[in-house]
């Protein structure tokens, strides 16, 4: 299920930024060559924007590569930095639930009687991504604390913060290595 939403989202934020190159190089075709600027080109631009923003979001939960110190938990016992992690998904699966499902859902409802200004649609319609990421953040919140629990997800103690900058160096040059050896 995690491999499929994540391929989700990476085709879903793909597909927002490269529809976002293309409008962006009408509206400049149409600004500089035609003479006549594109007004509809540059509002679902914007839209487009925290379209991909959203899915981006989406990734970055699912990979558990949303922020953190270290330094404050990585010097914890293991116990201890598994219920912070546990936290720290249950606080972004209750602002998903909060705000982008239930928050979103609300103002989608709200916007459908207002129209955007060039495009003529209902600005509700652009609304839509924020419940849909939302349940998508909560779904990979669910996974990820089945991960921590399971013990697919890795703790170690570290005894100082020259301990963890090292890993994190280290963790970084294998990650570089393994994408210039092309992902083999």
């Amino acid at each position: 299920m995690r491999k499929a939403l994540d391929n989700l989202m990476k085709i879903l934020s793909a597909g927002t930024l490269l529809a976002m190159l293309l409008f962006v190089v009408w509206q400049v075709f149409t600004r500089y060559i035609l003479g006549k600027p594109s007004t509809w080109s540059e509002e679902l631009v914007g839209y487009l924007f925290a379209w991909s923003t959203l899915f981006g979001a989406g990734l970055v939960v699912s990979e558990r590569g949303h922020m953190n110190i270290p330094v404050l938990i990585d010097t914890k016992s293991v116990k201890t930095q598994k219920y912070a992690a546990i936290f720290s998904e249950v606080i972004i699966f209750i602002f998903s639930l909060v705000v982008l499902s239930y928050g979103g859902i609300r103002i989608t409802k709200l916007a459908l009687n207002q129209m955007t200004s060039s495009l003529g649609l209902p600005i509700g319609l652009f609304y839509i991504p924020l419940p849909i990421a939302g349940l998508i953040n909560m779904i990979f919140c669910i996974l990820n604390i089945k991960d921590i629990l399971s013990g697919k997800v890795k703790f170690f103690k570290a005894a100082s913060a020259s301990e963890i900058s090292e890993r994190i160096a280290n963790e970084a040059s294998e990650v570089s290595k393994y994408e210039s050896e092309g992902g083999k």
